[in-house]
């Protein structure tokens, strides 16, 4: 990945704790959800209902994720994960917030419970879930530790010009950052190989029980003796290796074995990488604003993306416009001349995004704003503390590890 900036970047340590990292989501109405704030519905610009069989509520967490809190919150009550839904999914490293929903619980319930590190600031009925999506963005605030150098942020501020490289980050990847080599075997149609990368690869394997059992399976690849030696915790790999045991050349159905949501991953893995080699090659070109022969979205009301329209770039349009990049997939058309020579080096056409014979994992594709905004910036030093607390706003599906990696250059552990 490559820096949009030239300046030199303060040095520190950042994410070193929760505390240290504050995420509030953007409603779709534009409504930052603020820390350790409670909501009613009409404070978010929404109907409250006097029957329903949701109810919507804003969670506040501190070191969980958004699948396992609201997985707690719903076995208290009996329920399902299914019975949840949320807008946007947020860091487990963190203080956050977000509009989420349940079903089959009463508001006032919610509001009495009592989990560690869980809050819930405002609970009311609703007559549907809450939709994946259905946000504008967080707002970020940052601690940045250990300060060795200020750098020179405000006219690296300057030089962005509002913008910054909307790069996939590393959690796309995976910890092992093995997924886009998993996702091209499967577009490929190589169901061993893919399986074979899951369950054996050991590069960046950070556990010693688990990088010796996963080298001991591809020496042997003896799936039933694998049973007795595969860590217990490693169970999406466990739930394969059991099926191959009993089917050891069905390597299709057990990649089955995993959620779908895991083996879209390694799909999506694939769009990513593309999507940021282009990107890569964006900021070599300097071509950050559309041109003539470009597509583009505009900015919403918010001054966000607004990708629902996407067309050649006119300049004579009054509102800010955002260059426009391919997520490929089976229906993806105007692919540009760089994304069509990725795709024959990797050995693969939009046709292999329809995943013959995982058919259920098919992508269509997308689109995302090459260089995405960036608003409400600010940044404080605390001196005492050795510290500077930046904050900002980014759309929705923007990383702020990618932003703040234009502003702070992390120190070694």
């Amino acid at each position: 990945m490559l820096r949009l900036s030239k300046g030199e970047r303060a040095q520190g340590r950042i994410k070193g704790a929760a505390e240290d990292f504050i995420v509030e989501e953007i409603t779709s109405n534009g409504i930052i959800l603020e820390r350790d704030k409670v909501y009613t519905a009409a404070d978010l610009k929404l109907e409250e209902k006097t029957e329903g069989k949701f109810s919507t509520f804003v969670m506040q967490k501190t070191n969980w994720n958004t699948s396992q809190a609201l997985k707690t919150i719903a076995k208290r009550f009996r329920r399902g994960v299914k019975s949840t839904a949320f807008a946007g999914t947020k860091d487990r490293t963190a203080i956050s917030t977000q509009l989420c929903s349940v079903f089959g619980v009463k508001p006032e319930e919610l509001q009495n419970i009592h989990i560690k590190d869980i809050s819930i600031n405002g609970a009311w009925i609703g007559t549907e879930k809450v939709k994946m999506g259905e946000l504008l963005g967080n707002r970020f605030i940052a601690a940045v530790r250990d300060l060795s150098s200020l750098g020179e942020i405000d006219s690296i501020v300057a030089e962005l010009n509002g913008v910054f490289p909307n790069y996939y980050g590393e959690q796309r990847f995976g910890y092992r950052k093995t997924n886009f080599d998993i996702g091209l075997s499967m577009l490929k149609g190589d169901f061993k190989a893919a399986a074979l990368n899951f369950l054996t690869e050991t590069q960046n394997e950070t556990m010693d029980d688990a990088r010796i059992a996963r080298q001991r399976l591809a020496d042997e690849l003896d799936f039933r003796a694998a049973l007795d030696y595969f860590p217990k915790y490693l169970k999406y790999e466990r739930s394969m290796i059991e099926y191959l045991s009993k089917y050891p050349t069905n390597y299709a159905n057990a990649i089955r074995k995993l959620p779908r949501s895991i083996s879209l991953m390694f799909i999506h893995a694939v769009e990513a990488q593309i999507f940021n080699w282009e990107l890569d090659e964006r900021i070599k070109s300097g071509s950050v604003v559309p041109s003539a022969s470009d597509f583009a979205c505009y900015e919403n009301a918010y001054g966000f993306p607004d990708i629902s329209v996407i067309e050649r770039f006119g300049e004579s349009e009054n509102r800010r416009a955002f260059l426009i990049g391919n997520i490929i997939g089976q229906d993806t058309q105007n692919i540009t001349d760089f994304e069509k020579g990725k795709l024959e080096e990797l050995g693969i056409t939009t046709d292999s995004f329809k995943v013959q014979g995982l058919n259920e994992l098919h992508s269509t594709g997308t689109s995302r704003a090459l260089f995405a905004p960036f608003k409400d910036f600010d940044w404080v030093h605390d001196k005492e503390n050795n510290l500077i607390r930046i904050s900002f706003s980014l759309p929705a599906g923007s990383y702020a590890t990618i932003f703040l990696d234009e502003l702070v250059a992390q120190n070694a552990e």
